[in-house]
């Protein structure tokens, strides 16, 4: 089952959207497989990290910024090449097993979609297959 989700980011920011993974794992109804989360856009990504401290997400957010800061002989004409390294390092996709029809995440871990080229409306998809 393929679900898509929507959401309007207004800021570089890792949004959280463990619920939303959890909502798609629960209306398939499936109890033992995968779900795949998959970003479909150049410049954002997904990844899993810790949910618990708001402080690592912004950690996190810096790191990238020192990591893959505007640099004035980049040649991308739309001026954000930034974002797509950031997005490129992160990557478009996280893979979570499921287990007793919910993510098997660990105890501090969520899922974010990754925003890196603000303000954008974005769609982000979730493929749940059982065993």
């Amino acid at each position: 089952m393929l679900y898509e989700y929507r959401l309007k980011a207004q800021r570089s920011d890792f949004y959280n959207i463990t619920d939303k993974v959890r909502k798609a794992i629960a209306e398939s109804g499936v109890a033992e497989g995968i779900a795949v989360v998959y970003c479909p856009h150049t410049t954002a990504g997904i990844t899993v990290n810790e949910n618990a401290d708001p402080d690592v997400v912004r950690d996190l957010l810096i790191g990238l910024d020192k990591a893959f800061p505007n640099r004035a002989e980049f040649r991308h004409a739309e001026g954000n090449s930034a974002a797509h390294l950031k997005a490129s390092a992160v990557g478009s996709s996280a893979t979570v097993i499921i287990k007793d029809g919910k993510p098997l995440l660990g105890t501090w871990q969520g899922i974010f979609f990754c925003e890196f080229d603000p303000p954008r409306e974005r769609s982000c998809f979730v493929k749940v297959m059982g065993e």
